[in-house]
C-alpha cells in the first residue's frame, strides 16, 4: 500500500479516507473515494493471507470487483438456486465491519466477485 498509494494520491489526486487492519482476513487495506467508487487498495499482512497468495501467484493488480447488495442473505440465496457457484454461502465480517461473501471467477467468467452489504443494513 505505501508504494502504491502515492499514485493514487499525488497523481490522480485522489484522497485516501481510511485505512483498516482487518485481521480476520490478514490483509491492510486503504479506501479512495471516486465519485460512488471506492477503489481499495490490499495488502496481505501473513503469508498465508488470501491476497499474499494471489500476489504471489498472479502479481500485483485487480483482485476483484466489489457490488454493494441492499440484503446480501437475499442475494446470496438468489444466486445459489441460480446454480451459482460461491466462495462464501454465508456472509462474513470485512472491512468497516460490512457483511461480504466472494463469488467463484468459475461462475463469473474469470473474475473474482465480492458481495458487501453496509452495518447498518441488516
Amino acid at each position: 500500500i505505501a508504494e502504491a498509494l502515492p499514485f493514487y494520491t499525488k497523481s490522480l489526486n485522489l484522497e485516501c479516507t481510511h485505512t483498516e487492519e482487518v485481521a480476520s482476513e490478514k490483509v491492510n487495506t486503504a479506501f479512495l473515494p471516486l465519485g460512488e467508487v471506492n477503489i481499495e487498495l490490499l495488502e496481505g499482512t501473513d503469508p498465508e493471507s488470501p491476497i499474499t497468495k494471489y500476489v504471489e501467484k498472479r502479481g500485483e493488480g485487480i483482485h476483484h470487483i466489489c457490488y454493494q447488495v441492499d440484503d446480501i442473505n437475499a442475494t446470496l440465496a438468489q444466486m445459489k438456486e441460480q446454480g451459482i457457484k460461491l466462495i462464501n454461502e454465508e456472509p462474513k465480517r470485512g472491512a468497516h465491519n460490512k457483511l461480504v461473501a466472494f463469488v467463484h471467477p468459475k461462475s463469473t467468467g474469470g473474475i473474482l466477485i465480492e458481495l458487501s452489504q453496509d452495518a447498518g443494513d441488516h
